[in-house]
């Protein structure tokens, strides 16, 4: 095992930031690849206390005290990911893409800076995910889909061949999305939100909220 490791520091300290501090742990159950110094936070209250034995930061205290680390965002929501980007970025700063080792994927596939693909999900072939995209865990994402910047899949969330996802988007929990084809893809704009357990069968305009199976508008007659 390599003694080298890579030092991280969480950004956010909520739900599923302290989720990705259990993922980027559990990597090391298979090898030693990251050492998890501390949770980045914006809430003053939080700053000094101790959080699932990790101390939370300023993103300026972070920074002071581990120069080095590479920061991997815990924000779920797509436009207050976008802002902790926005911010980390300006002050030069770097962050880690985190693919756990219980993720099965193919060779064909690209992955954008500072993702979070965790664990239990299945990604097949010829994708594309942009930078900052979340797909938690038990996730499947079928052949020649695309995942547009700062998107998120919440636990669950099954997409089919051929769907081209647009960037800012939140997917809720278990979530389908059925099958485009190559002449004609189901294609999701951007800042569209998907309820729980939506089945998605037709492309979705940008800025949309769906809901229901099959999913529609949520000012649309049922």
């Amino acid at each position: 095992m390599s003694l080298n490791l890579k030092q991280i520091a969480v950004y956010g300290a909520g739900g599923f930031g302290r989720e990705l501090a259990w993922l980027i742990q559990s990597c090391n159950n298979v090898e030693h690849y990251y050492e998890l110094v501390c949770f980045i936070d914006d809430d003053e209250k939080l700053h000094g206390s101790i959080i699932n034995e990790l101390p939370v930061f300023s993103l300026m205290q972070y920074h002071a005290a581990f120069p080095d680390a590479m920061i991997a965002c815990g924000v779920g929501i797509p436009k207050a990911r976008v802002n902790v980007y926005n911010k980390v970025s300006d002050m030069g700063l770097n962050f880690e893409t985190i693919i756990h080792p219980r993720v099965e994927r193919s060779k064909w596939i690209e992955v954008g800076k500072g993702t979070i693909i965790c664990a239990g999900s299945v990604l097949t072939t010829n994708i594309t995910i942009g930078r900052q995209v979340h797909i938690n865990i038990d996730c499947t994402i079928g052949h020649n889909v695309s995942i547009g910047d700062f998107t998120t899949l919440a636990p669950g969330v099954h997409v089919s061949g051929h769907v081209h996802i647009g960037s800012r988007v939140y997917i809720g929990t278990g979530a389908v999305f059925v099958h485009g084809t190559e002449g004609e893809p189901l294609i999701i704009g951007d800042s569209v939100t998907v309820g729980a357990g939506a089945c998605v069968t037709s492309s979705i305009e940008a800025g949309q909220m769906v809901v229901g199976v099959p999913a529609r508008p949520m000012d649309h007659p049922r």
